[in-house]
């Protein structure tokens, strides 16, 4: 795959515009070290021809210092350009993997269904780290190595044409087999890459059902797809190397020899005519080896730039792809406080997949309290998912709003919907943090007196406080440590500190231990306090508090109405639901 030069210089000019600085002061260093590359030689050769012509004992040894201090700085300059070099890549690198990781957060959830969490650590992570040489030190060791190798030749020119023009003859064959066979790699390593990707994709949701895995005795089979994955992972690498590194390191080794073998015909010639010293003659040998280590370097930034171009072509397609919920040109802001619903002709389906919900149009007043009711598969979740905009309807409209002022989804901030628009799930996802961090969602900017002001109102402070450090408690990973009852306080917690107009309750009652229910149901009160509440349940206890009651059945609504007037009905679904045992019929 050939990407254009543009969109090389394009990353390269986003990514280190911003360390402008750092680059100046790399491009600094190589230079200066280049420069005493090219002098150095010339001490040598003042020391030789000294030596053998009987020069002062005095010269030599003050050829012989100087020729030490300037090697010794070379190697300080070296040393320093690589320190510099990896700080510009460092930076470079995290600032393309904040991007990409963002890129793919606004992202519709059809995205994330299509690819693993380990595949896209894989492709943020990977395919960046593979570019961390190409942005610290492509472009100024390339130009750097071409300065070394006009600055060699024109020192050689100087010394006898006739040098300058079969060097310059094999510096620019070497060259030209560089240019010829630079992207014959490129296809293999973004084959390369892709497996990788797949590979890590596999290890993440492996790690994940670690539990589920060992207790249904699939270890043997997941090994078997493990040592799988990796012997197709082994050759493509290997050939990869091989057409990337061998052929290419062949064609130059080939050169050099051609080269060695011009450089010693034309030093014996000229020396037998008398045109050279002795001393010359040896730093024509050893400027021919000077004219290899750029070509060499050249030769690897080349090998490191078919690897990074396909990690720059993968890093294209994640960033050229597209969200599927466009975002308002003029965002428009929800109104404050409590948020009326409206779902108005809605239909809705995953991929190609039959239809989720059909026709579904209703009307939530702010502040009212809903139910919704629904055997498995109903869509239920989906209408949660609905209104907070991680999908958007293939037909129909979703508003959110007041009495005085209605706004459809599709023209809300994103940030604003999902400030003004909270869920408290059945699976809350914990960090491994404090206490603190994963109710503040890791914002310093709340204070601790604001923290313990929303826990005292949902009645917490005790429950938080009996924690062994209280707020700064450290979480395991996943909430390890918790029970899922105090996993669902802290999840109440976070979504109280910000104030949403409507809290959707997924289920969230479902997994509750009894030593937890009352100070849940307690959290749950004050957070519907002023608020409009969707409640999901299949828990007849859980859509007590609710207003009205609404139940869906293959997508569609069969029956919505006030929740009172619908439980003294005999001819409605809910009276006979309450008569026959919610749990047992929706399950």
């Amino acid at each position: 795959m050939n990407i254009p030069l543009r969109q090389y210089w394009n990353l390269l000019a986003k990514y280190l515009a911003a360390q402008r600085s750092r680059v100046v002061l790399l491009a600094v260093l190589l230079l200066i070290g280049i420069t005493l590359d090219i002098i150095n030689p010339q001490i040598l050769r003042y020391f030789i021809d000294s030596a053998t012509t009987g020069g002062a004992s005095d010269s030599l040894l003050r050829a012989a210092l100087l020729f030490i201090g300037v090697a010794l700085v070379q190697r300080a300059m070296a040393i320093s350009a690589t320190y510099v070099g990896e700080g510009v890549s460092w930076n470079a690198t995290n600032g393309l993997r904040a991007d990409l990781a963002l890129h793919c957060l606004r992202l519709d959830m059809s995205f994330h269904n299509l690819h693993t969490p380990g595949e896209l650590i894989e492709r943020i992570d990977g395919d960046v780290t593979a570019l961390s040489n190409y942005f610290s030190q492509f472009v100024i060791r390339v130009l750097g190595n071409l300065v070394l190798l006009l600055g060699v030749l024109v020192v050689l020119y100087f010394q006898d044409w006739r040098i300058g023009v079969g060097m310059t003859a094999f510096a620019g064959i070497a060259l030209l087999i560089l240019v010829r066979i630079r992207w014959i790699a490129v296809p293999h390593w973004r084959r390369v890459r892709h497996i990788s990707a797949e590979f890590y994709g596999f290890l993440g949701e492996s790690l994940a059902g670690t539990e589920d895995i060992r207790s249904s005795g699939a270890t043997d089979y997941m090994l078997y797809r493990f040592y799988e994955l990796m012997r197709r992972w082994l050759p493509l690498t290997v050939k990869a190397s091989v057409i990337g590194g061998s052929v290419m390191w062949s064609s130059i080794l080939i050169t050099f020899a051609v080269g060695m073998a011009v450089a010693f015909a034309l030093g014996a010639w000229l020396y037998h005519l008398g045109a050279i010293t002795i001393g010359t003659v040896y730093i024509l040998f050893f400027y021919t080896e000077m004219i290899r280590q750029p070509i060499e370097q050249i030769l690897r930034q080349l090998e490191d730039l078919s690897r990074a171009s396909a990690s720059i072509g993968r890093i294209r397609d994640i960033l050229a792809i597209e969200s599927k919920l466009p975002v308002a040109a003029q965002p428009i802001d929800l109104p404050r406080g409590p948020l009326a619903v409206d779902f108005q002709n809605v239909s809705f389906s995953y991929a190609e997949a039959e239809p989720v919900l059909q026709s579904v149009t209703f009307h939530l007043p702010a502040g009212k309290v809903l139910g919704v009711l629904g055997r498995t598969g109903s869509g239920k979740t989906t209408l949660a998912r609905l209104l907070l905009r991680l999908y958007d309807p293939q037909t129909g409209e979703i508003r959110l709003g007041n009495p005085d002022r209605s706004v459809s989804i599709r023209s809300a901030g994103e940030n604003d919907l999902r400030q003004r628009v909270g869920m408290v799930t059945q699976d809350v996802q914990l960090f491994h943090a404090g206490v603190r961090d994963n109710i503040t969602f890791f914002d310093e900017r709340i204070s601790d007196e604001t923290i313990q002001q929303k826990i005292n109102q949902l009645g917490l402070r005790t429950r938080i406080e009996s924690m062994s450090n209280g707020l700064d408690t450290e979480l395991a990973s996943g909430g390890g440590g918790l029970s899922a009852g105090e996993a669902q306080l802290l999840a109440c917690a976070r979504l109280f500190l910000r104030d949403p107009g409507l809290v959707i309750l997924d289920e969230a009652s479902s997994r509750l231990d009894p030593a937890t229910e009352q100070l849940i149901e307690q959290a749950i009160t004050q957070l519907l306090t002023q608020r409009t509440g969707i409640v999901i349940a299949h828990r007849l206890k859980t859509v007590q508090r609710a207003d009205s009651i609404l139940i869906l059945d293959a997508g569609r609504i069969v029956e919505y109405g006030d929740r009172d007037v619908l439980m003294r009905d005999p001819a409605s679904r809910f009276y006979q639901l309450l008569q026959t045992g919610l749990e047992e019929v929706l399950a």
